[in-house]
């Protein structure tokens, strides 16, 4: 699944390809996932120019200069595709174009990724504007282990299970810590880790592939990586599997318990 800094760098591409441009038709292949109708959502959005596209949480908004937004989130298997002219991808969510025969297509082969016209707002803060206030008081309420915490987007949005890992690291607290139970001066590097990690992860994307829309970049990253035995300190890396989710720390981290 794309997390934040995926996501941030989808935008940014999208950015450069789409805004100012009119959405002349949109497609609905699958509407599974849609709450509203196809010809609410057409009727909402063709016609009308592309004023931005933003990241929000785990999702991307497309802002019409009418005021309507379409919110896509590309879930666990959700991709994104340019194309010119006509689509050819398969298992095609949605599908929209533009003026000039540009179009982009999102797909997604178990029909999961989500189209939304008009998300609602969400009060919990984006991982990249959060505060130490807020994550303390959070955090001191909660009993629960401080991963699930940082993946729960319903405390903090835009953080995944991958990039969990490697805040989680940075900070040496162990993912398996109880989140009450974690000191101030923890929970300051904790919130230092969130905004660094997270940043240096969007620009060793865009370095290594500057116009991605789609997939994800992974091969930068110091403790969730398949490919790695050992922290860039030395210690052992390991991996604990909790259904198809995998945690990846070392004995680098202090559990809070």
């Amino acid at each position: 699944m794309p997390e934040l800094p995926d996501l941030q760098v989808f935008s940014r591409n999208l950015t450069k390809t789409f805004v100012g441009k009119t959405l002349k038709k949109i497609n609905v292949r699958n509407n599974k996932k849609l709450k509203v109708s196809p010809a609410k959502l057409k009727k909402s959005l063709e016609g009308h120019v592309l004023s931005a596209v933003k990241r929000v949480g785990k999702e991307l908004h497309f802002e019409f200069d009418n005021g309507e937004v379409l919110g896509l989130h590309l879930m666990l298997r959700g991709n994104l595709y340019q194309f010119e002219g006509k689509n050819a991808q398969k298992y095609t969510i949605i599908e929209l174009l533009f003026d000039g025969g540009s179009g982009l297509a999102m797909t997604d082969f178990q029909g999961q990724a989500t189209p939304t016209l008009n998300p609602e707002e969400r009060e919990a803060p984006d991982a990249l504007n959060v505060d130490l206030k807020y994550l303390k008081e959070r955090l001191s309420k909660s009993k629960a282990v401080i991963k699930n915490v940082l993946l729960d987007q319903h405390i903090i949005r835009g953080i995944g299970n991958a990039y969990a890992d490697e805040i989680l690291w940075e900070s040496r607290i162990s993912p398996f810590s109880v989140s009450g139970k974690i000191p101030e001066d923890a929970v300051k590097k904790l919130l230092k880790a969130i905004k660094n990690v997270l940043r240096k992860a969007e620009k060793s994307i865009l370095k290594k592939n500057p116009d991605i829309i789609t997939g994800e970049v992974r091969d930068f990253m110091l403790i969730h990586n398949s490919k790695k035995e050992h922290s860039p300190t030395g210690a052992i890396v390991k991996v604990k599997a909790s259904g198809a989710r995998k945690t990846y720390y070392t004995d680098e981290q202090i559990n809070y318990k």
